[in-house]
């Protein structure tokens, strides 16, 4: 008696797949135009929709990082401050030209996850699904809405999964020198691509085949991989590597979307919820189906990077390329499945199931709605919304407490924020309001210049308790509140404003070792 193998039967009946009995890679599917036009809308909507809400927290520090610019940063490499400098040059202060890196990289994603698909032997409808589905993600759209080092992640990760899956397809080792690459690349942006190497090495090792894991080529691979990361890892040995300090930081729950529990869910919402059973099909296809037996070093990729990320700590975003790669597959069994037995009810479940990511993924992840009206659940489900609100009047707050200050003492003030986008904030929106400048000990920014020793009156923001204050003034009154003139929830708004005089021992003295702080 047979047992039925879904995922089997879908191989055997899907046209372009092998059958069990062959047990080799299916070859490409054909060249496909569908994917272009998806991408092409999805980079077309990230730019329509670029110059909306307003910066970031953290685009605001990475142009503040542009102009200091160096091979590396505590939490970081050059690439996106680089990116940030360059758009700032070309046309201070807009929002369209600093994130259209990120929108082409949107766009760049949907093509190459519709390429991994035709990798799997999809067809030109595979493809495009695929391309929509890759086009509605919340990793997609996210990173393709915000100039981040996610955005480059994104890419990096999908173009070096591309080589892998041609690399394990066709046989030609030759391939490894694209993952190498763009892993190498990818270095400068983080050193997150060490993860996906060690990821690939372990499904290379479990999976097989064995034999690429000594080629010349692949040997040659890491050597471009080293070569080009060689700036970044010489500038983070010669700082300690605080990029791993960081990491540690984040895996004690001192930042947004950091914490074990919370990892694990966004795997299953970083793409989409309505998406999970396709990546759930195409991770088991990859393992189990007899066909893709030469991809299977992909799903044990994201096997052993997921449990890493874990195990470790780390953003449950790290791994999301990976998820994409299983959707590409996803999308091949989904279209199979969707073309055999009852067509009509199977397709209009899966019509339903994209629209409802569509509708779903544009809500909460770009700023389609109105900001003054804004539902407070979109916030609460993308904690990164609530960081592109408010910036100007959260400059307008501050301003409002220093012109009441005596006229000596504005001479003497000083900003002290508790992270990087509030003192970015102020770089950006302060000259215009005769702020001085501010100062921040979080990350790369306590790098960038300490108050001078004259500044003993301080204006301190996003502390929300005055007690470490009070170690290092003896006198600390709440002098005003940020009023970012809209009801959103996000780290500042409603915060307190701090004065603080009487500096109790010298700026020298404790920036290093009692203001900086990493996470």
């Amino acid at each position: 008696m047979r047992v039925a193998d879904p995922v089997a039967d879908v191989a055997a009946s899907t046209p372009g797949h092998a059958t069990p009995a062959r047990r080799r890679p299916t070859p490409p599917g054909p060249r496909a135009t569908g994917p272009w036009w998806v991408a092409a809308t999805t980079t077309t909507v990230l730019l329509l929709l670029s110059g909306r809400y307003g910066h970031h927290r953290d685009e605001l520090y990475f142009l503040l990082c542009g102009r200091h610019l160096d091979w590396g940063y505590v939490d970081q490499g050059p690439l996106v401050p680089a990116l940030a400098r360059l758009a700032d040059t070309i046309a201070p202060g807009s929002l369209t030209v600093l994130r259209t890196p990120s929108a082409l990289i949107g766009g760049a994603a949907v093509l190459l996850v519709a390429a991994i698909a035709r990798e799997f032997g999809a067809g030109r409808g595979a493809q495009t699904y695929a391309a929509f589905l890759a086009a509605t993600a919340g990793i997609v759209l996210a990173g393709g809405h915000l100039l981040s080092t996610t955005s480059v992640d994104l890419l990096v990760w999908l173009a070096a999964a591309l080589c892998a899956a041609r690399m394990l397809r066709t046989g030609d080792s030759r391939w490894a020198l694209g993952v190498g690459l763009a892993l190498g690349v990818g270095m400068l942006n983080k050193l997150l691509p060490a993860l996906l190497a060690v990821g690939l090495l372990a499904g290379l090792l479990i999976a097989g085949p064995r034999r690429l894991l000594r080629d010349r080529w692949v040997l040659a691979a890491a050597a471009v991989f080293l070569l080009l990361a060689a700036p970044t890892l010489i500038w983070q040995a010669a700082h300690g590597f605080p990029q791993l300090s960081v990491a540690a930081s984040i895996a004690a729950g001192d930042s947004s979307y950091s914490g074990r529990l919370d990892a694990l869910v966004l795997q299953f919402v970083i793409i989409s919820p309505f998406t999970v059973p396709i990546w759930v099909a195409g991770l088991v296809a990859l393992l189990r189906r007899p066909a893709w037996r030469a991809y299977r070093a992909l799903g044990w990729a994201w096997l052993v990077v997921v449990a890493v990320v874990l195990l470790a700590g780390g953003k449950g975003y790290y791994d999301a390329p990976l998820l994409l790669v299983l959707t590409a597959a996803g999308a091949v069994v989904t279209v199979g499945w969707a073309a055999r037995g009852r067509r009509l009810p199977r397709r209009a479940l899966l019509a339903v199931g994209a629209a409802l990511t569509a509708v779903s993924s544009a809500v909460l992840l770009l700023p389609v709605l109105p900001v003054d009206r804004l539902p407070g659940f979109v916030v609460a489900a993308n904690y990164d919304v609530g960081e592109t609100i408010g910036w100007p009047a959260f400059a307008d707050s501050i301003a409002a407490v220093h012109r009441g200050l005596p006229a000596d003492q504005r001479q003497r003030a000083v900003i002290l924020t508790a992270n990087y986008g509030e003192a970015g904030a102020v770089a950006r929106y302060g000259p215009a309001r005769d702020l001085p400048p501010a100062y921040s000990g979080h990350n790369s920014m306590a790098g960038f210049g300490r108050p001078p020793e004259t500044a003993d009156v301080v204006l301190a923001v996003g502390f929300a308790r005055p007690d470490r204050l009070r170690d290092w003034f003896s006198e600390v009154t709440l002098a005003g509140r940020v009023d970012q003139r809209v009801e959103v929830d996000n780290d500042e708004n409603g915060g307190p404003i701090w004065l603080c005089r009487g500096l109790r021992r010298p700026w020298a003295e404790i920036w290093d070792t009692e203001v900086r702080h990493r996470g």
